[in-house]
């Protein structure tokens, strides 16, 4: 681990002044002090955050529900208006990492979290997100577990996290506070594509940090819930996942929200087939076409040709869980 500096914001003031001289915001740290360990990042100096009033969860005026950044992982699942509310969320976080990864992880560093692309973390390989101009050994090396969707020549890492897939469905805002004051930005505006810039990870300018992430107000009853396929039922990362929200009224599909994770470059929204559904009355026959579209723009690597049918049969399974049949 190579030395860096350590300081403790006492309120946001502090912690704002310190972002705005460089230093890296860390809470929970369970990513960040693994990067460190592993020298894959090399911050010169840290800036503890815990301390700020970042801790609530709150039902905003029109009904959507507000998370601090600082709220636990374990926190915000047991949550009773995130049980009610989005069963979605609560299921994606329990589907994280351990227990006691999220006893210590915060709503906004989850977020934050960087890819577990095994080149990315071997610091002997090339890898255009850790060293841009580098190149990508995950294209010609073993992608198994890469992505299929808004890969580029340069990269073709997934994003890690399960609630970013569940914010993603339903189209949720962040609250950033930086030098230049407070803005909200839509989370599907966030986290950024690889394109040829990997190493550019979220749209933050520099010195800001996340305060919250709101969810917007959904026409109710809203029925939603998270689906996660992988290798083994504990602390392992998503080969595909599906988060779907559905409002049904007279029997109509009024609204559809569907995300997908272990399969994009940042989570993948699914508006094919959310369009599919806008309508529609549920049945067996419904959640099969509509999850016909769940793949569509894919471009599998050598090792990884089997998601997109995974990601197909994910969906399809999650639409009829949460929708049921007529």
């Amino acid at each position: 681990m190579y030395p860096f500096t350590y300081t403790k914001a006492a309120d946001t003031r502090e912690a704002l002044n310190a972002g705005r001289r460089g230093g890296r915001y860390i809470a929970g740290g369970t990513t960040l002090v693994d990067l460190m360990r592993e020298t894959v990042e090399r911050p010169g100096s840290l800036v503890d955050i815990s301390a700020l009033p970042l801790r609530e969860v709150t039902v905003t005026r029109s009904g959507g529900l507000r998370l601090g950044a600082l709220v636990r992982m374990a926190e915000a699942a047991a949550h009773p208006k995130v049980r009610s509310l989005y069963p979605v969320i609560s299921q994606a976080l329990e589907l994280s990492a351990s227990a006691q990864l999220r006893n210590m992880a915060t709503i906004g560093g989850n977020i934050m979290q960087r890819t577990r692309c095994t080149y990315f973390r071997d610091v002997t390989a090339a890898c255009n997100k850790r060293e841009p101009g580098s190149g990508c050994a995950a294209r010609d090396g073993y992608n198994r577990s890469h992505a299929i969707l808004g890969t580029s020549d340069s990269c073709v890492a997934t994003h890690p996290s399960d609630l970013a897939v569940a914010l993603a469905a339903l189209e949720a805002t962040l609250h950033l506070l930086g030098p230049d004051g407070e803005r909200t930005m839509p989370f599907a505006d966030f986290l950024l594509q690889p394109g040829s810039t990997p190493n550019r990870e979220q749209a933050l300018k520099p010195g800001e940090l996340i305060t919250a992430v709101e969810i917007p107000a959904h026409p109710r009853p809203l029925r939603s819930g998270y689906l996660k396929v992988r290798d083994r039922q504990s602390y392992e990362f998503a080969l595909t996942s599906a988060a779907v929200a559905l409002h049904i009224g007279g029997g109509v599909i009024r609204a559809a929200k569907v995300a997908a994770g272990g399969v994009g470059t940042v989570p993948w929204k699914l508006p094919a087939v959310e369009q599919a559904l806008i309508g529609e009355r549920p049945s067996d026959r419904l959640w099969t076409e509509a999850a016909g579209h769940a793949a569509d723009g894919a471009r599998p690597l050598t090792h990884n040709g089997f998601k997109a049918e995974l990601l197909t049969r994910t969906v399809e399974r999650q639409l009829r869980t949460v929708g049921g049949t007529a």
